[in-house]
């Protein structure tokens, strides 16, 4: 589900020679890592198996027939790389599936309606037929509402930015919602931003539970087709009318355990997940195909070279992270129930990372000389890997989850062609968008971090307590961010 930037930070690597002391067992990472090249760049079966997924299952919704099979389906391939310590991780949620929905649009005091083609966005009501003038708040932000008139009407707003102020920080999806609640309003047009008529689905609740008021996505045409009619007769009415199915439904995470060897640090646990379910409207092939399906191959290359790690690794396909982190969420919660939070000590997260060419320090400035010394080993044997590096943390993914726990987690760094991010959780993310070569360089890099990371001395970056973790966030901007979602846990 992340919520997508363009554009990397590539830090100069030069900025921490100085402070950083070579780390032990760094000759050794080199021979690992070209036993992990040649591996993967043979045998790999990331690209295959989730192509296969994608044909035989399709999507992956939580809570679906078709969401149950992609468990057993990941959990399957697990056991036969070797993973005898595999489980599934139930838990229970509220599933949310789309039925109908029409949105039909007429001139003031008229009842001659016209449709326009729109998807609903999830965790939207089971029952809804509203109907209200449309206000249109541009791109939907804080400073969009000022001076508006917002009660009982419908908010049309851009899903993403459209003609703004150079260094404008857009919001998520269901952020925009939840101020648009906060307004007033009683329903909520968006605005995909991309060009050729895609719908765009995706959660607009910011705490997984159903939201007040209906919120749908229309195309960037049809949006900009309503806005000319505005402008030609103001007061433009609007009627949404949906029917959605929501009910307890049981899920499952996928955890495969490597034990770590090493009686001092294996008790430390390093999570390396990827999100497992999509959307419907496609098969979920890029979001997060291509994160999930790398972590399964990462799984295997480990069981394929005999790697050991000195700490645990588990590897986890999390399932209802669309839906808002749910799997990610349930984890934590039961590692907290069983006093086993505590050991884990970092988290590596691929939602829809592609073609890894760096690694990002997830806001902690400590891990930046140990992603440098890894990245420098990977240069000397792959004069492919670009070793960028970044410092920065992000929401909207399971890293979240871990982040809030105050525990260092990050995404390695990759990118996207503006073609296949057109396609974010919109009717055209499917199998054909995937680059094999891409999806293996996620592979091979994360496999390396992996490796470099649980058998190093010590990870640099430390557990943050509760009012560390409070700094944390304000240093990084994300306090506004928290709260919109109904996750600040720190008072004033």
């Amino acid at each position: 589900m992340r919520k997508l930037t363009l554009g990397i930070l590539a830090l100069s690597v030069t900025l921490f020679t100085s402070s950083f002391t070579p780390v032990e067992g760094e000759q050794e990472w080199k021979g690992v890592f070209k036993k992990i090249k040649e591996e993967v760049e043979i045998h790999s079966k990331a690209y295959k198996t989730l192509g296969d997924a994608c044909k035989t299952i399709g999507h992956r919704l939580t809570g679906s027939d078709k969401g149950k099979k992609a468990e057993e389906y990941a959990y399957r391939l697990l056991k036969e790389y070797g993973f005898k310590d595999t489980k599934f991780q139930g838990f229970q949620v509220e599933a949310w599936a789309r039925d109908t929905v029409t949105l039909s649009i007429a001139p003031p005091k008229s009842d001659d309606f016209r449709e326009v083609p729109v998807v609903s966005l999830a965790m939207t009501p089971v029952e809804s037929n509203i109907q209200g003038t449309i206000l249109d708040v541009g791109n939907g932000l804080d400073a969009d509402y000022t001076g508006k008139d917002v009660k009982g009407k419908v908010v049309l707003a851009n899903i993403g930015l459209l003609e703004a102020a150079a260094g404008t920080k857009n919001l998520h999806r269901s952020e925009k919602t939840a101020l648009a609640i906060q307004h007033g309003a009683i329903g909520v047009i968006f605005v995909n931003t991309v060009k050729g008529q895609v719908l765009l689905t995706g959660t607009a609740s910011v705490t997984g539970n159903l939201i007040s008021i209906p919120a749908v996505c229309i195309s960037l045409e049809n949006g900009t087709e309503i806005r000319n009619w505005m402008k030609d007769q103001p007061g433009l009415l609007s009627l949404i009318e949906m029917h959605n199915v929501s009910k307890p439904i049981k899920a499952r995470n996928v955890v495969a355990t490597l034990k770590g060897t090493s009686a001092k640090l294996r008790n430390e646990k390093i999570i390396i997940g990827g999100h497992l379910d999509s959307w419907d409207l496609a098969t979920g092939a890029i979001d997060n195909g291509i994160g999930s399906f790398s972590v399964l191959d990462i799984a295997r290359t480990f069981k394929a070279l005999g790697l050991s790690s000195k700490r645990t690794i588990e590897f986890v396909a999390f399932m209802g992270e669309e839906e808002g982190l749910l799997g990610s969420k349930a984890y934590v919660e039961r590692a907290k129930k069983l006093g086993e939070l505590d050991e884990v000590v970092y988290m590596i997260n691929l939602d829809m990372t592609n073609n890894v060419n760096g690694f990002n320090g997830g806001g902690r400035d400590e891990m930046m000389p140990i992603l440098k010394s890894i990245g420098d080993q990977i240069k000397a044997i792959d004069g492919e890997f670009g070793n960028l590096l970044e410092n920065s943390p992000g929401l909207h993914s399971d890293n979240q989850t871990f982040l809030m726990e105050g525990i260092p987690a990050a995404d390695p760094l990759g990118k996207l062609t503006r073609s296949v991010l057109d396609c974010y959780h919109a009717n055209c993310d499917d199998f054909s968008l995937v680059n094999k070569k891409e999806m293996e360089n996620t592979v091979k890099y994360t496999a390396m971090l992996l490796y470099a990371l649980g058998n190093a001395d010590q990870i640099p970056a430390k557990k943050l307590d509760f009012y560390s973790t409070k700094e944390f966030f304000i240093k990084h901007n994300l306090r506004h961010e928290l709260e919109l979602g109904n996750e600040w846990r720190w008072g004033n």
